[in-house]
């Protein structure tokens, strides 16, 4: 016999369910001997903690043949455990299967011979009896399963004589693969050396809507008494994985449940993962390698089929909650109280003027100190990172106003960038790194304003709109805390947000800035979880902060809360002709309208469509055909502009 098949008996003599130290050990000798990446790997797949071909290669391929490990080495445990050199049979002393396995190593027919070797010794077996020792330690069944008689031809595994072992075939697509040896005992398991188990199992049970996948036959036997449902038995954890995944491709209406030992939940929970599987897990207080037998045996079958019930299951994207969840879910969280929510995307809108950056960059200051309240509204203390993108040259002055007004030094926790930023770019990437590194994260971050920030975009193409939306969000991904876009209102600023209306449906809150003839004010126009429209006035108070060179005062402004009563406030709203017949229009048809809550409108406030209104209103004014849609839009102007009509988008409501 040549150096390489006598090395490929004493490989087969070795058992692949040895300890990592010692499998890299055989594979360097393994390689010193001449044997290939084949025989390695076959003898690996008989192993209980075989992972996969790839796992095995990588290893093959780290090892060296030199460093002290050379082919004595794998002769001399091969001897250790009892395999004899003079002897050509790698599993038994009076039998000629091996040496028609090895006699054939060389030559296309190995496997053939190889898969006629293994069905020769499951013929040699008998059908395995339910009085058999180990049937009656697990409280198993002999469905399936033979037994090596002892008046058969001695057959050795390991060095192990394997008489009256249950024998427990591994199938695939009705062909046995391979075999394993349970001692009556329950001892250590034997696989049958150079045969793979390939893509097979074993199953107990008939296969129905529920496939357990569990480890060994013991596993399988109390899993299926308790529940009546097919078990896997997938001959070791390490290929739990392989044949899941295949169970999943071939049986997809089934569901598949993992059964880990006790201390291999993350193997359960990973492959589950992969395969949108669940699994179960044992009582964290029983020790390593506990398995669902041994609870049976412990506690009982009806316990088994209660843990088995309680399944565990991987974060999905899609969480179902049920009515009590819901109820007992925590509040919503707030950075302004009613006003800007702590998680999400927002906006603060207004006309060129309205003074919207002097207001956010107050309620930035109140935020980044933790002052009790902001215009009323209670704050809770974040870090605020201030993206200037415009107006930066007088950025210094206001913050110097602020600090002069209030007397308080500047809070650490306010950051300002006044670089160019381009929300459609890898600059989302690089901002949220520099916000994370300043420990700004899960706070507030001011993108002032949308325009500067997304250069070149059509903010009316829904294209453009939809990307600037995924990347804010995107941003928000990345640091937490809330996103809020300061931006401006178009030419007709009663119809609120300048551009695509994706973006106001996108926002969890959209705060709106007003510039009238009288006052300053700013509104909800749209929250998700609070009350809108409520207005809250504000004047740009002017703060002297140094002096020039030519002696003249150096100025800026804050906002401030404006509790003055102006006169003309007070005085009775006049109508005209036109404005009455609109509203008393508006009015009649918000009665019976369906809509209700619609974009920008309080939550139970009727609505009407804007196209809609304009033509009911039409048939009543008082002009000719050609003028009369002119007169009807303009009523409504005059409605909304008075503060009677609320318009959101395409959407009117009583105010």
């Amino acid at each position: 016999m040549d150096n390489t098949k006598h090395a490929l008996l004493a490989l087969n003599s070795l058992d692949p369910s040895c300890s990592y130290e010692e499998w890299i050990q055989i594979g360097m000798a393994v390689k010193a001997a001449g044997l290939s990446f084949e025989d390695f790997h076959s003898w690996c797949e008989n192993g209980s903690n075989y992972k996969n071909r790839k796992d095995c290669l990588t290893a093959w391929n780290s090892l060296k043949e030199t460093g002290g490990i050379t082919s004595a080495t794998l002769f001399y445990l091969a001897r250790q455990k009892g395999w004899q050199p003079n002897k050509e049979d790698t599993y038994h002393s009076d039998t000629n299967v091996s040496q028609k396995i090895n006699k054939n190593h060389d030559s296309e027919n190995y496997n053939k011979n190889l898969k006629h070797n293994v069905i020769d010794i499951w013929e040699r077996c008998l059908p395995a009896s339910s009085n058999h020792p180990y049937i009656l330690k697990k409280q198993g069944n002999s469905s399936g399963l033979r037994y090596y008689p002892s008046n058969e031809q001695q057959l050795k595994i390991l060095g192990q004589n394997i008489s009256e072992y249950i024998v427990l075939p591994c199938w695939k697509d009705n062909e046995i693969q391979t075999l394993q040896f349970i001692p009556a005992n329950g001892g250590k398991k034997l696989n049958l050396p150079g045969a793979s188990f390939n893509d097979g199992y074993f199953v107990v049970g008939n296969i129905q809507e529920i496939l357990y996948v569990c480890e060994g036959i013991g596993q399988a036997w109390a899993i299926n008494k308790a529940s009546a449902q097919a078990a896997i038995v997938c001959f070791g954890a390490g290929r739990m994985l392989k044949i899941a995944t295949l169970l999943h491709e071939k049986y997809p209406n089934a569901r598949l449940i993992i059964i880990p030992d006790r201390g291999k939940e993350k193997l359960a929970c990973d492959i589950a993962t992969a395969i949108s599987a669940a699994w179960i897990e044992l009582p964290k207080d029983k020790p390593a390698n506990y398995d669902v037998n041994d609870y049976a045996l412990e506690y009982g079958h009806e316990k088994l089929e209660l843990l088995l019930n309680h399944l565990k299951t991987p974060e999905m994207h899609y969480r179902l909650l049920s009515g009590d969840e819901l109820l007992n879910a925590p509040p919503m969280r707030w950075i302004v109280q009613g006003v800007l929510p702590a998680e999400g995307l927002a906006a603060l809108y207004g006309a060129s003027g309205s003074g919207k950056s002097f207001l956010i960059l107050d309620m930035a200051f109140a935020i980044a100190t933790g002052e009790k309240f902001w215009f009323g509204h209670k704050i809770t203390k974040k870090p605020v990172t201030y993206v200037a993108l415009e107006g930066e040259s007088g950025l210094g002055k206001r913050i110097k106003a602020w600090s002069i007004y209030c007397n308080k030094s500047l809070p650490d926790n306010l950051r300002f960038i006044t670089q160019p930023f381009n929300l459609l770019s890898t600059d989302i990437t690089d901002l949220a790194k520099a916000i994370i590194g300043s420990c700004g994260a899960n706070g507030l971050v001011v993108i002032d304003t949308l325009n500067r920030a997304a250069p070149g975009a059509d903010e009316n193409s829904s294209i453009d709109m939809g990307n600037i939306i995924a990347s804010a969000k995107k941003l928000q991904n990345l640091i937490g805390g809330i996103i809020l876009l300061v931006h401006h209102t178009g030419k007709d600023a009663t119809k609120g947000l300048r551009g695509h209306s994706s973006l106001f449906a996108a926002l969890d809150c959209a705060i709106e800035v007003i510039k009238t003839d009288y006052r300053r004010e700013w509104s909800i126009s749209k929250s998700k979880d609070d009350i809108t429209g409520n207005s809250n006035p504000f004047k740009l108070e002017i703060v002297q902060i140094g002096i020039d060179e030519n002696g003249n005062k150096i100025t800026s402004c804050i906002a401030v809360f404006d509790n003055t009563k102006n006169i003309n406030l007070c005085k009775p709203i006049s109508l005209g002709r036109n404005q009455k017949i609109a509203l008393e229009q508006i009015n009649k048809h918000l009665e019976s309208s369906l809509y209700v809550g619609k974009e920008g409108a309080p939550t139970l406030a009727k609505c009407i469509n804007y196209s809609e209104a304009v033509s009911l209103i039409a048939e009543r004014m008082p002009a000719d055909a050609k003028h009369r849609k002119s007169r009807a839009i303009g009523a409504i102007g005059g409605l909304i502009e008075k503060k009677l009509i609320g318009m959101q988008g395409e959407w009117l409501w009583k105010i």
